[in-house]
């Protein structure tokens, strides 16, 4: 099934409104906490439920090594071994695999575990069989990502690869379609856009990629390592391709700048571990900016983590505790200001879709700019 975006408001190029998947509904723009491993760093799937998330994220690479796709079939999908209720979408691995330095040729890419220097070879076609077996209500294409600066050549080899393979992948999703529904599995699929910087590339990219015929599409090989000018303008260039009904995810993007940037441009999906990194390593989102909560000066402080935040943990500790629970290397601590962190990236999104209802968009995004900017 093709995912429509019922849009019932808009801004400018931002919109506002609900995805209908086989599973149920979400809320778009929304932000996906990333649960690398089948969990968010320190939170529980209860955790995110009362947090109102409605889409997390899984890792295709780690989960296929660790415990293995088989076992967490057995197990029930993602869905059942998690115990979580609402949606998953899994990345397929590319990501992470290049980050290795993997050997690529036209069949896939060849790497060495992580976990145990063993020699993985992962193809399009089982990027989707592995995706399949972990049960996530949306898939992604297996693609070459190549990190930022990078000379022109490799650029558009990454973009014509990535065109090759997203189209074996549409073929095997597609013939598996009978036997996930004869299983229960309801899944759709994204094909992903690359180009770099080049914002022709893009827009090729992005033309080749719609051509295939996708679910959803996303957006990826950006914020990593290009100005945030380049990101922009290689985003619109790559929106302005992708159709207007169905859902077009940012992947890997999650600072508030740029998360309010992309929605303003018509961007509906984001993922990004940047709320739970800074939480382990005590950095505070909040209202005013960015907090070092290692700072001396939270010693006795008896107020929250943000006075404007309505999450339960700000409800009831201070900054002066939290502080102490991190400098003694209490786990507590990480939990506690991640917990903090994945709410108030939540409520950023929440707040802009509010503004895109009430038509303030434009001043909103400028303020979010001036904090953080």
């Amino acid at each position: 099934m093709k995912l429509a975006v019922d849009i019932d408001a808009t801004d400018g190029a931002a919109r506002a409104g609900v995805v209908e998947t086989a599973r149920g509904r979400y809320r778009v723009p929304c932000f996906m906490p990333v649960g690398t491993r089948g969990a968010v760093r320190t939170l529980s799937s209860a955790d995110l439920e009362d947090l109102g998330i409605e889409v997390m994220l899984g890792n295709t690479y780690h989960l296929m090594l660790r415990p293995g796709a088989e076992v967490v079939d057995q197990l029930g999908g993602l869905h059942g071994f998690m115990v979580w209720p609402g949606h998953v979408l899994t990345d397929s691995g590319g990501f992470q695999v290049f980050s290795l330095e993997p050997k690529l040729d036209e069949t896939g890419a060849t790497f060495r575990s992580t976990y145990d220097g063993s020699t993985v070879h992962l193809t399009p076609e089982e990027a989707v069989r592995i995706q399949e077996l972990l049960g996530a209500d949306i898939q992604m294409v297996l693609d070459v990502c190549p990190a930022l600066p990078a000379p022109d050549a490799v650029v558009r080899d990454a973009v014509d690869l990535t065109a090759r393979w997203a189209a074996r992948a549409r073929a095997a999703f597609t013939a598996g379609a009978e036997g996930r529904e004869e299983r229960g599995r309801h899944q759709v699929q994204f094909g992903i856009v690359q180009g770099g910087v080049d914002v022709e590339l893009r827009a090729d990219s992005a033309r080749r990629t719609v051509d295939l015929g996708f679910d959803g599409y996303a957006v990826g090989g950006l914020s990593v390592g290009e100005s945030r000018d380049e990101m922009h303008d290689a985003l619109a260039a790559t929106l302005e391709e992708l159709p207007a009904d169905q859902p077009r995810y940012l992947m890997g993007v999650g600072d508030p700048v740029n998360l309010v940037t992309a929605i303003g441009l018509g961007v509906d999906m984001f993922d990004c571990v940047l709320p739970t990194r800074h939480g382990r390593h005590g950095t505070v989102l909040t209202e005013a900016g960015r907090l070092n909560l290692r700072n001396a000066r939270f010693a006795t402080d008896a107020g929250p983590l943000d006075p404007a935040c309505p999450c339960p943990v700000c409800a009831r500790w201070s900054r002066g505790y939290l502080r102490h629970l991190l400098g003694v290397g209490e786990q507590l601590a990480a939990r506690l200001v991640t917990i903090h962190n994945v709410a108030w990236t939540t409520r950023l999104v929440a707040r802009t879709a509010e503004a895109i209802r009430s038509g303030t968009m434009a001043s909103w995004q400028a303020e979010v700019v001036d904090i953080w900017g």
